[in-house]
């Protein structure tokens, strides 16, 4: 399982909030054969290979352009465990830290 990070940022919108693209993003995101967790600052992914989660991020990226953004700026962060089964849930248990 791979465990990704995203943000996307539209850039030249003429507004401050970003509320609406945020759930376009996720909307493409729910339409891919991921899991994910919205968080305050990032989109937490898992997928079952590396083509399943670009695949799911050019959807998200390409759902803020279709809605109008300028400029998009997309951070993905990738950690693809190949030793054993990683989830969300296996990473925050490793620190101690899952209450969910």
């Amino acid at each position: 399982m791979i465990v990704a990070e995203l943000s996307i940022l539209p850039v030249g919108t003429g507004r401050t909030g970003v509320s609406d693209y945020v759930k376009a993003a996720i909307g493409a995101l729910k339409q891919a054969d991921v899991r994910i967790v919205p968080r305050a600052m990032a989109t937490e992914i898992e997928a079952k290979d590396l083509e399943t989660l670009l695949f799911a991020v050019k959807l998200a990226h390409e759902a803020v352009v279709a809605k109008g953004a300028k400029r998009v700026v997309t951070t993905l962060r990738i950690d693809h465990r190949l030793d054993k089964e990683a989830s969300i849930e296996s990473k925050l248990r490793s620190i101690g830290s899952y209450d969910e």
